[in-house]
């Protein structure tokens, strides 16, 4: 039987090195599919985010980004954001604008700025809100922690994706958790994307995050750009580093080791960035209709 294809790629982000990062599918020529087909295709291509580069519909964008999970469409995230970017420039996308390309998402029109070898996405608008008592602890409990005292703070953070986030008081408190995906995943409402816990650390890095989207159908996000914005968003309101840049490392327990770089105050933005290599090029068939 003979298919048509279209230019695909898979780009491992936050890192230099291939296979260290989190990896994200990119579709080149998104406008082929239909919503339909792109939810299949990324439930096939089973990783946490499967991304099509499309047409924009705002003529202040270079393009538009369709981002799906193996379960449904985003209206933003952080690391297919900045792999997608890198994929676009690989193909020769040149954009309106000399030092930084404008994605459209559902979210809205999302700067991605390029700082040598470095990709940088600015942040969504935040909203933050409490969580109930009654609702962290039984999210302590289906994460696996031991001792809610551990919890030195916790929030949902809305940044385009919506984070459960919890500010945690040792490294180790944060590597030792083992969610329970079936009991997290029946507490969080609709629409929210998971748990992210994270603590300050002593070492090369000065924050250590993970992040678990069990409702998505992704128990442990490897290196989680979104989630790594609802952190900096609590980083800079609690004032918990005196510093306006940092850097945030992720993914231990999944094997890889992933580097954030945040800047909190780059005029009003906080900018969530990091290196992306490409891995994988080739293509991938239109599906038969």
């Amino acid at each position: 039987m003979q298919h048509n294809y279209v230019a695909f790629s898979q780009a491992d982000v936050f890192t230099q090195i291939p296979y260290q990062g989190n990896p994200v599918a990119v579709i080149i020529d998104g406008d082929k599919f239909s919503d339909d087909e792109m939810q299949k295709i990324a439930n096939w291509t089973n990783l946490s985010e499967t991304t099509f580069l499309c047409s924009p519909t705002n003529p202040a964008a270079d393009y538009r980004l369709r981002i799906f999970t193996p379960k449904e469409e985003l209206s933003f995230a952080g690391h297919p954001t900045i792999g997608s970017a890198k994929v676009a420039l690989n193909n020769g996308l040149k954009p309106q604008h000399p030092e930084y390309l404008v994605q459209e998402c559902a979210k809205g029109l999302v700067p991605v700025y390029m700082k040598q070898h470095k990709l940088f996405f600015a942040l969504p608008e935040p909203e933050v809100k409490p969580i109930s008592s009654d609702l962290l602890e039984a999210i302590a409990q289906a994460i696996g922690l031991q001792d809610s005292d551990s919890i030195k703070l916790a929030k949902v953070v809305d940044v385009g994706a919506v984070w459960y986030t919890l500010y945690l008081d040792t490294v180790e408190t944060v590597l030792s958790l083992n969610p329970d995906d079936s009991q997290l995943a029946s507490l969080l409402p609709k629409g929210t994307s998971g748990v992210t816990v994270f603590a300050l650390t002593d070492g090369e890095t000065e924050v250590e995050v993970r992040s678990f989207a069990p409702a998505q159908g992704v128990h442990e996000d490897p290196v989680c750009g979104s989630g790594n914005g609802a952190v900096a968003v609590l980083v800079k309101e609690e004032h918990l580093l005196a510093k306006s840049h940092y850097l945030a490392s992720q993914g231990q327990k999944c094997g890889r080791s992933g580097l954030i770089e945040v800047d909190l105050d780059n005029q009003g933005q906080i900018l969530i960035g990091g290196q992306a290599v490409e891995c994988i090029k080739g293509q991938i068939a239109l599906p038969e209709r």
